[in-house]
């Protein structure tokens, strides 16, 4: 295809998803365009994983040398939180990889297609300028990555300004003496975690019984414990019935699950972190009857194709795990399908991150999935306190659990409560990638002194051979 409203491929959306897939497939010889509405980066880089990990990272900043800097020797007379600096540092980092993206896509000659798509028929998509004309491009496939938005409580709606979501949460120019979380997800304590580092008095309303319901029920509960000693409160089983504004404050009136209880509670703002639903709306699938579950989300193949000819969909649209990293590698492989290539997502050792302090990440199975299969399996433990990099760093709360094969010694999951778990995490994943036994882990190098020498010593507890415990 030569003329310019011709592609081979048009992705519909720039987020992790769409703006990978879409230089993937430029790399590999397709002419590509990618249609954004909004900003290149779609919510992770924008209003998500990028800009609430700057403000994780500046919080805890504030609090480490409000609280531990004096332990190190290190003497500071005063120290005072300048929000509107920390928001403005947020918003440059986010303005610097969004505008990096816009040269990839120029580097590998992705033509970038700025407007609201829809899709009147296969092989054509439709884009609406902001300024309200319409342009017809033509296409041998179309790859939707449209991805999520935050999911609304029906009885707490979205404001903007006090009952806020996970978008507006990262724009506060005021600290709210009074913040009330309705969500233990990782959102949820993610962002309690910033304002309650920051001074905000935080309370978080579960629905279950505990944070985190998808993680290993013994790390979630040991950093549950871990923020209840940073100052976070916590209400489980509990649901939010309705909503007041009055005198610029809210209050929130909540029952326990079980109706015996109820009550009001009052605070400056309240974040509502429940999930997040698909964005489809105005693509005009309905009209080309593709298929989508009751939830919303995009049914698709093996190969991310709709029931659709030549339509595909890939990252939070389809559902599953909803993480960014999940999405680039769905749209690799898509990219790589569409160009006659193998193309193949390994579910099975996606990692998770909660980037709280400490941080908690998780590879492959819990505890209760393997025993709710019937998996036999060995567990080996290593306390963080005992690691001498730890001691040194003065991060020493947490520990690290490896789930093996009681036959095989296969690792089945790694669970990592720890300082920079999430960089530690990676090599969890690689080990289970090539199918890694726990004693090979066990019996390879570790740098002395690191944090991943835990998850070594974690390795050899499972057959109770650990050195340093």
């Amino acid at each position: 295809m030569s003329d310019n409203n011709s592609f081979d491929v048009i992705v519909i959306g720039a987020g992790p998803g769409g703006y990978v897939c879409a230089i993937r497939a430029a790399q590999l010889g397709l002419k590509t365009a990618c249609v954004e509405r909004e900003y290149l980066g779609g919510t992770c880089l924008n209003v998500g994983c990028i800009p609430s990990k700057a403000l994780l990272d500046s919080s805890e900043k504030f609090v480490t040398a409000k609280n531990k800097f004096s332990k190190h020797g290190i003497e500071i007379e005063s120290i005072k939180l300048d929000l509107k600096t920390m928001i403005s540092r947020k918003d440059g980092v986010v303005k610097a990889l969004t505008s990096g993206i816009g040269m990839l896509f120029r580097k590998n000659k992705v033509t970038h297609l700025s407007g609201t798509a829809s899709i009147p028929s296969p092989g054509t998509v439709r884009v609406t300028t902001s300024e309200g004309s319409t342009k017809d491009y033509k296409t041998r496939h179309i790859v939707i990555a449209t991805g999520s938005a935050p999911s609304p409580v029906p009885s707490v709606p979205f404001d903007g300004k006090y009952v806020l979501s996970s978008t507006e949460i990262l724009n506060l120019t005021e600290l709210p003496q009074k913040l009330i979380v309705i969500g233990g997800g990782y959102i949820g304590v993610e962002m309690s975690s910033v304002w309650s580092r920051l001074g905000s008095q935080v309370q978080i309303l579960e629905f279950l019984d505990g944070i985190l319901p998808a993680s290993d029920r013994e790390m979630a509960g040991a950093l549950q414990k871990s923020l209840e000693k940073q100052g976070l409160l916590f209400r489980f089983n509990t649901l939010a019935e309705g909503v007041k504004v009055e005198n610029n404050k809210v209050k929130l009136s909540w029952k326990s699950r079980d109706g015996q209880q109820s009550g009001t509670e009052e605070a400056d703002k309240v974040l509502v972190c429940v999930g997040r639903r698909p964005v489809t709306d105005g693509l005009g699938l309905e009209t080309l009857g593709v298929a989508k579950d009751k939830k919303g989300f995009i049914q698709v193949d093996s190969k991310f194709q709709t029931n659709v000819s030549g339509i595909y969909a890939i990252g939070d649209v389809i559902g599953g795990i909803m993480l960014a990293h999940k999405a680039e590698e769905e749209g690799v492989a898509v990219a790589e399908l569409l160009a006659g290539k193998p193309g193949h997502v390994n579910y099975a050792t996606c990692p998770a991150v909660v980037y709280t302090h400490p941080e908690l990440a998780s590879v492959g199975k819990t505890e209760e999935e393997l025993k709710a299969a019937g998996v036999s399996y060995k567990v080996g433990k290593f306390n963080v306190i005992a690691n001498g990099r730890a001691r040194g760093m003065d991060e020493t709360e947490g520990f690290f659990k490896v789930l093996a094969d009681a036959k095989t010694d296969r690792i089945l999951g790694v669970h990592i409560l720890s300082a920079h778990a999430s960089d530690v995490i990676c090599e969890a994943v690689t080990a289970m990638e090539f199918h890694a036994s726990a004693e090979d882990l066990a019996r390879t190098f570790h740098a002395h002194p690191t944090l991943s020498e835990c998850l070594k010593e974690a390795c050899l507890a499972v057959d109770k051979m650990q050195i340093h415990s």
